[in-house]
């Protein structure tokens, strides 16, 4: 029913290219996602062709039945090399071979490694889709608090060019103002920007129209918190590359055996003669006894390699590629741990640096809500000498701007912290646990 739904959304979406944008969850956009993405299809198509390979080096020992015919066109002069048959059929099967049985094997983990990375084509998807869509509410949020901030930058001008004309502040206060209400107006064509550019990467993602996908912010969950110290996992792209080297060196171990093990085959022939146009009469002729109608033949074949440079050549050949996949699953993992050492560093910062965002936000909440009350009630301090100006609206102004950007400035810092948590996952090898809080929201 879920996948039903899936194609339902994504068949609706595409037929109408100028639907207004729906709200769409992230667990919906992630399986989407999986389903169109190339790398996925890439994955699943190297599955299959490992299978075939797998089911390939196995049906060797399987006897394979071949029919065929030879009637004759004209009638034969002189001696015939071959017996004319109206039907023969040939068996054929490897009985024994030490070699085949390591190919098999490594055939195996073949398939086991494109699995692996078919899974980890997945979580790449899942961890790009996440990413963008996070991003894209986080944008959204930001543009809607840059145009707050526009509006109130432009009523800030308006305020500073009566001030200017009945001379209460100099000409450069103004010219400050607007170049306040220009900044913002910059940072809000960047947000566009951004906004439009992260629609399309969904829209690449997913399949789905231009625009069409809205974020929906109930539907993210919380990221797991995950540390270096905790229980590591392989990742999938470890694992792969793990038993692709596996796979190398079961080819190895075949090709260096080839070179002294036996072979052992086995094949059985029946065939049935004919005289059309008297053609077995004339081969009869030069045979001390008449063909029979009927011939059938059966037996084994022992091969003993005594000396073939060619495949101590490939031996050779096949173990250096054994090696190099070993170097390469250590170098993996190497730069595995140092891309986990870099980003539970940068996690610490940025876990910091969102906290106080947070709190420079709540303080800007507070002033705001300050500044207000003293312009509805006054500061309390009387009209004598000494006493403190009351606020002008100018003020409101400025603490509004200070508190939508203070806004901006913690949904950035709540977006690295999260994009860093969602790489951290990935790089220990629990993608696992963010698609399960994926499915549970």
């Amino acid at each position: 029913m879920k996948r039903w739904a899936l194609m339902l959304i994504g068949i609706t979406m595409a037929s109408a290219p100028a639907l207004v944008s729906a709200q769409i969850s992230l667990a919906t956009v992630v399986d989407l996602a999986q389903r169109n993405s190339s790398a996925v299809k890439l994955a699943e198509a190297d599955v299959q062709k490992a299978n075939a390979a797998l089911m390939q080096t196995e049906d060797v020992f399987v006897p394979s039945l071949t029919f065929g015919s030879g009637l004759p066109a004209f009638h034969t002069i002189g001696f015939m090399p071959g017996v004319p048959s109206t039907f023969s059929g040939t068996v054929q099967s490897m009985a024994f071979s030490l070699s085949q049985k390591e190919y098999i094997g490594a055939a195996r983990w073949g398939t086991k490694a494109v699995s692996l990375s078919l899974k980890d084509a997945r979580e790449q998807v899942t961890l790009d889709a996440s990413t963008a869509y996070i991003e894209l509410d986080t944008v959204n949020n930001e543009l809607a608090a840059a145009q707050q901030q526009e509006g109130f930058a432009d009523r800030l001008v308006a305020i500073e060019q009566e001030r200017a004309e009945a001379g209460v502040d100099p000409l450069s206060e103004l010219l400050q103002a607007q170049l306040t209400a220009a900044q913002f107006k910059l940072r809000r064509l960047h947000l566009e920007t951004r906004a439009a550019t992260l629609a399309k990467q969904l829209a690449a993602l997913t399949g789905l129209p231009v625009g069409s996908i809205t974020p929906d912010h109930a539907s993210i969950p919380d990221i797991p918190e995950v540390k270096a110290g905790d229980a590591q996992h392989t990742t999938a792209a470890i694992q792969s590359a793990q038993m692709l080297a596996n796979s190398k060196h079961k080819i190895a171990r075949g090709d260096r055996m080839s070179e002294f093990s036996p072979e052992i085959s086995f094949s059985a022939q029946y065939s049935s003669t004919t005289d059309i146009l008297n053609v077995l009469n004339t081969v009869d002729k030069y045979y001390a006894q008449n063909i029979p109608p009927v011939n059938f033949s059966s037996g084994f074949q022992i091969q003993f390699p005594l000396f073939d440079l060619s495949r101590r050549a490939k031996a050779k050949g096949s173990a250096a590629d054994a090696l190099r996949a070993t170097v390469e699953v250590e170098q993996a993992q190497r730069q595995n741990e140092v891309q986990i050492a870099e980003l539970t560093g940068s996690l610490r910062e940025l876990d910091t640096l969102a906290e106080i965002a947070t709190l420079k936000q709540q303080i800007a909440n507070e002033q705001l809500k300050s500044v207000l009350a003293q312009l509805e009630l006054g500061n309390g301090s009387g009209s004598g000498p000494g006493a403190q100006p009351q606020l002008s609206p100018k003020a409101e102004q400025l603490a509004r701007i200070d508190e939508r950007q203070k806004f901006q400035d913690a949904q950035d810092a709540g977006f690295d912290l999260a994009k860093a948590r969602l790489s951290l996952l990935r790089a220990l090898g629990h993608m696992e646990d963010w698609l399960g809080e994926l499915h549970a929201k």
